[in-house]
């Protein structure tokens, strides 16, 4: 783990978020943050890490709400292997941005990093629930798959399914048929679908959809 830069980039950023002044036209603002987010970009791109986290923070110490910023910071904390940093950033950017559905899939890599796997499965579904990501869908069944949580793999996969005929999706949609019939035989009596509690018509037509993978 890389060692964090100046005085603690989380309780430096804290600190600043707190003193930083209204005063300055929005307009003003913006455009300050815009040109530091613009130093940052070049300082990672000629892998000046340091140089790089300092500006994503001058940035988000002078407009809170750049998403961009917040995402930088945390794309980078995580990229240098402080997962720990990395979600915190994430964190403060969902407290600190209206709707940055980024930030969601930023920080459940640094929890799944962490080994917080519980919560990085949870926030990676609610992306790809806000999103309509199959990308985020097929990574959160892989990840269930290494959890060992057989029927939660097997019900991404339908989502999946779902997603690709939706969209008229034919390659997705045949992965996803294949997908579910191995893993029904896989789950069998973990699966409600495939093993109804309840023989309502509901559970019947899902007993059939398992029957036959999709």
């Amino acid at each position: 783990m890389h060692a964090p830069c100046g005085r603690g980039p989380a309780v430096a950023l804290a600190a600043a978020l707190l003193v930083v002044s209204p005063a300055a036209p929005a307009s003003d603002v913006r455009s300050s943050a815009d040109e530091l987010l613009r130093q940052a970009r070049a300082h990672e791109a000629t892998h000046e890490d340091d140089l790089a986290v300092r500006r994503y923070m001058e940035a988000l110490a002078i407009d809170p709400t750049s998403g961009e910023a917040w995402l930088g910071l945390g794309a980078i904390r995580l990229r240098l292997g402080d997962a720990g940093e990395a979600e915190r950033v994430y964190s403060a950017a969902l407290q600190h941005t209206s709707a940055l559905p980024l930030a969601l899939r930023g920080r459940a890599y640094a929890r799944w990093e962490l080994g917080r796997r519980a919560e990085a499965e949870a926030d990676l579904d609610t992306y790809a629930t806000l999103q309509g990501d199959a990308t985020a869908l097929r990574e959160l069944a892989k990840w269930y798959g290494i959890d060992g949580r057989t029927p939660a793999q097997l019900a991404t996969w339908r989502r999946l399914l779902a997603m690709a005929l939706l969209a008229d999706d034919a390659p997705l949609a045949r992965e996803a048929r294949r997908m579910v019939r191995a893993l029904v035989i896989l789950v069998d009596g973990a699966d409600p679908a495939a093993s109804p509690i309840d023989p309502g018509e509901a559970r019947k037509a899902l007993a059939a959809i398992a029957k036959r993978g999709g």
